[in-house]
């Protein structure tokens, strides 16, 4: 097997791998991410194709990373949440995590959206988002079930994990829709207003409660 570090580039490895991740992020603040190429990459870059190579195996592998570290910033948001201790604690936790959440898809909407458009065009993306949004999905259930054998939400025929997924999808495609400029999510306080009364609703209110709304 050819040793792989005959053809180390001779800048740091940290840095030239950084350049290339930034170049395809200011790549995609003005282009979609499938009308972005490799070549384009390296013109960004102003690197050669075997610098590329050495570090990522495609663009894909380039987004990839660009996600998970976008993503990273999503957990730390989302931990006021996951930690609370208490009835008081409720509405201000989960304002707070879809808010930063908010914040997140509008500081990285380019990096965000061409993973929502594109994580079924390829395995590894496939893989990553799934990765990624279940575990989203398995914290918020963690959550849920902690709160409703706590007494602090009340206990439903409505499974945990099923119930988490839906939230978790739901922000993603709301979300999605505000870093497309859709209407009317575009505004962020409606966005965030929503969400937020639809975590509650789901999470906190009593069965009985949310029939007698609707009727």
């Amino acid at each position: 097997m050819r040793d792989r570090r005959a053809n180390r580039p001779a800048r740091d490895d940290r840095d030239l791998r950084e350049v290339i991740l930034d170049a395809t992020r200011r790549l995609l603040d003005e282009r979609r991410f499938d009308e972005v190429s490799v070549a384009d990459i390296l013109s960004a870059a102003q690197i050669s194709r075997g610098s590329f190579y050495f570090y990522f195996a495609g663009k894909h592998q380039v987004l990839a990373e660009l996600v998970r570290r976008a993503v990273d910033r999503g957990h730390k948001a989302a931990q006021p949440w996951l930690g609370h201790s208490g009835e008081q604690e409720q509405r201000a936790t989960v304002r707070h995590g879809i808010a930063e959440g908010a914040r997140l898809w509008r500081d990285e909407a380019p990096v965000l959206r061409a993973i929502v458009e594109n994580w079924r065009s390829d395995p590894e993306l496939s893989e990553l988002w799934l990765q990624l949004m279940n575990g989203y999905t398995g914290v918020t259930a963690e959550r849920i079930g902690t709160d409703r054998a706590s007494g602090v939400a009340p206990h439903t025929a409505v499974d945990a994990t099923a119930l988490a997924t839906a939230l978790t999808w739901l922000g993603e495609r709301l979300y999605y829709l505000a870093a497309i400029d859709v209407a009317p999510f575009d505004d962020q306080d409606t966005l965030v207003d929503v969400l937020t009364h639809i975590w509650m609703t789901s999470l906190y209110s009593a069965p009985q409660a949310i029939e007698d709304s609707g009727a």
